[in-house]
């Protein structure tokens, strides 16, 4: 009889063993579906910034044109001014309004850049704070693991 018991304990106690191995495989896939998590993100911030860029380089096309169109105007009305003397206070106004409409959109480009400067600063600081947490929780998870093999270990050599 007392053999009986001691074969069912034994039997119990690798049922336990391998609750405790699917138990650590678990963790383990929770590990990999958190970073999967943060690929994802990453990813998605990346198209986020690459759109903000395009938007910027959008901007920045328009202004040139602008400008392009600008200084056009201004020589047309240089030429003008040329035939007519009486015209050389209208061209003062419209470059003045063409000065001022260029430095308004350098201001507003100058700003868009710093807006995509902090936005990119701002992702990054997220991106790194998502890693350092997502980090500190797989290296507690291993902890965890390493913890559960020591314990397993020492049960099984030292209750022989």
């Amino acid at each position: 009889m007392a053999m009986s018991g001691h074969i069912y304990n034994r039997k119990d106690k690798h049922r336990l063993y391998i609750v405790e191995v699917v138990v650590v495989v678990v963790e383990v896939v929770e590990v990999v579906v958190e970073v999967v998590e943060v690929v994802v993100v990453v990813v998605v911030v990346v198209v986020v910034v690459v759109l903000v860029l395009v938007v910027v380089v959008v901007v920045v096309v328009v202004v040139v044109v602008v400008v392009v169109v600008v200084v056009v105007v201004v020589v047309v009305v240089v030429v003008v001014v040329v035939l007519v003397i009486v015209v050389v206070v209208v061209v003062v106004v419209v470059v003045v309004v063409a000065v001022v409409v260029v430095v308004v959109a350098v201001v507003v480009v100058v700003v868009e850049v710093v807006v995509v400067v902090a936005v990119v600063v701002e992702v990054v600081v997220v991106i790194v704070s998502v890693v350092v947490v997502k980090a500190v929780k797989a290296v507690d998870v291993l902890l965890v693991v390493l913890f559960t093999i020591v314990t397993t270990y020492r049960k099984t050599f030292n209750h022989k």
